[in-house]
């Protein structure tokens, strides 16, 4: 029976690893073991990126809620205070994108924040 290389398979998974590392500067696209260790790395970096990204956006929707609220007379904690107390569940997202777009209705909702904390 004639013996099994596996070099189809090796060519394969390499070129996928080059593939990867295409546009990369000098031997990082060139080399498949500069490129093996460019492309894990970066994969590390775009694991990372997409959890800071959630901590970004968080941190954004949060201080234009504070923004909103200072325009309204309270801060964000007791602004989110007297949501929690009134029943309104509204995540941040929705928050900021009315404290962007849609005044009135937030001018509303620290109304009722306001008559929940009293």
């Amino acid at each position: 029976m004639a013996r099994v290389k596996g070099a189809m398979m090796t060519r394969k998974r390499r070129n996928k690893i080059l593939k990867l590392a295409k546009g990369y500067w000098g031997s990082k696209s060139k080399h498949y073991k500069m490129a093996n260790q460019a492309v894990m790395k970066s994969g590390v970096y775009a694991y990372t990126g997409r959890k800071l990204k959630k901590r970004d956006f968080r941190q954004l929707w949060i201080t234009r809620i504070n923004a909103a609220c200072k325009l309204n007379g309270m801060n964000y904690s007791t602004f989110m205070n007297g949501l929690k107390k009134s029943g309104i569940v509204i995540n941040r997202k929705m928050l900021a994108e009315l404290a962007v777009n849609d005044k009135a209705a937030f001018v509303q909702l620290t109304e009722t924040a306001k008559k929940a904390l009293a």
